[in-house]
C-alpha cells in the first residue's frame, strides 16, 4: 500500500475517475488527493516516496483515463484553488478555476485581452501546463508569472521560465500549478462582451460542445489542420465501438454512449494511421491519455 505523509484534505483509494472527466470513460485512481491548500499540496510533494507516480488533473476536459486506472497518486485541485482576484491591470486566478470564469471576470471589468479564454474547456492550470490557445492567442501571451509547488516549496516562475511553446509549457519535475497571474488591458465593454459572443457563437456552430467529448483530439500539424487531414482521409464519422468521430467537427472523438476509454483510443489510433497512410503526415496526440489499459 502506497505511504502518504499526514494531510489535511480528503484521500480517497480506488476512487472513480470516470465521473469527473469529460468523456465518462476510465477506470479509477489508486489514491485521489483533494489537497486542503497550497501548503497541504506541498506537504504530499515532500513526503511521497519519488517512485509513485504522481498524476495531476484539472477539469479534465482534454483527457482520456484508461480503462484500467491510473496507479500512484493522483491529484486533483478543488474550490481551495479556484479563486480568482483582481490585481490591478490583470488577475491572479487560482489552478481549478475556470478559463471561461476567468474571461468572464475580465469582461466585467472592462479588461480586454482574455477573450480567447472563454473559448478554451478547462481549467487554468491545465492551460498553463500545456499552454493552451484559441482564437489566435495563447497562454503565454497573456502570462506574468507561474506559482508552482514542488517538494522543496512554492515558487514563482517567470514566463521565459517554462519554455511556453505549441501545447506544451516546461514545468519542473512533479510540479504542480498553483495560480498565475494574468495581464489585461483597459477596452471597450461593449466591444468586448461582443467578442466573447462571436467565440461562444463560433463553438456551438462547428463543434460538439454538448457531447461527450474532450476538445481537440490532434495538434495542429505545421502548416496544416488537423481536421481537414482527417476529413481528407475520409475518416469523418468513423466508428469503433462506443466512439465516434464527430461528424460535425473530425477533430473531436465522441463517446456516443457506451465507449470504453480503449474504443475511445483505439478510434483515436484508426484516425491516425488513415491519415498518415493518405498524407504522409503524423498526427500527434494533444488529448492527454492516462493510466494502463483494462
Amino acid at each position: 500500500m502506497i505511504a502518504l505523509p499526514p494531510l489535511r484534505g480528503r484521500v480517497q483509494r480506488d476512487a472513480p475517475l470516470a465521473p469527473v472527466t469529460w468523456f465518462r470513460v476510465g477506470g479509477p485512481a489508486e489514491i485521489l488527493f483533494r489537497p486542503a491548500d497550497a501548503d497541504d499540496l506541498v506537504a504530499l510533494l515532500a513526503g511521497l516516496a519519488e517512485d509513485v507516480p504522481l498524476t495531476v488533473i484539472g477539469a479534465a476536459s482534454n483527457l482520456i483515463v484508461r480503462d484500467g486506472g491510473v496507479p500512484g497518486v493522483v491529484v486533483r485541485l478543488g474550490g481551495a484553488f479556484g479563486a480568482i482576484e483582481r490585481d490591478g491591470d490583470g488577475f491572479i486566478a487560482g489552478a481549478a478555476a475556470l478559463d471561461a470564469v476567468l474571461a468572464e471576470h475580465a469582461a466585467a471589468a472592462g479588461l480586454a485581452g482574455l477573450e480567447f479564454l472563454s473559448g478554451i474547456p478547462g481549467s487554468i492550470g491545465g492551460a498553463v501546463a500545456m499552454n493552451a490557445g484559441a482564437y489566435g492567442a495563447e497562454v503565454k501571451d497573456v502570462l506574468d508569472w507561474v506559482e508552482i509547488a514542488t517538494a522543496a516549496g512554492l515558487r514563482k516562475h517567470s514566463v521565459p521560465e517554462l519554455n511556453c511553446r505549441y501545447r506544451h509549457s516546461d514545468l519542473p519535475p512533479r510540479g504542480v500549478v498553483v495560480r498565475a497571474r494574468f495581464r489585461a488591458h483597459p477596452g471597450d465593454s461593449a466591444a468586448i462582451s461582443a467578442r466573447m459572443a462571436e467565440i461562444r457563437a463560433n463553438r456551438e456552430a462547428s463543434q460538439p460542445v454538448r457531447a461527450r467529448t474532450g476538445g481537440s483530439t490532434f495538434r495542429n500539424p505545421p502548416g496544416a489542420k488537423a481536421w481537414a487531414l482527417i476529413d481528407a482521409a475520409g475518416c469523418r464519422g468513423m466508428v469503433r465501438g462506443g466512439a465516434q468521430v464527430s461528424e460535425k467537427h473530425c477533430n473531436f472523438l465522441l463517446n456516443t454512449g457506451t465507449a470504453t476509454a480503449a474504443d475511445i483510443e483505439g478510434l483515436g489510433e484508426d484516425v491516425r494511421a488513415h491519415v498518415k497512410e493518405h498524407c504522409g503526415t503524423e498526427l500527434i496526440w494533444e488529448i492527454i491519455r492516462l493510466g494502463v489499459p483494462a
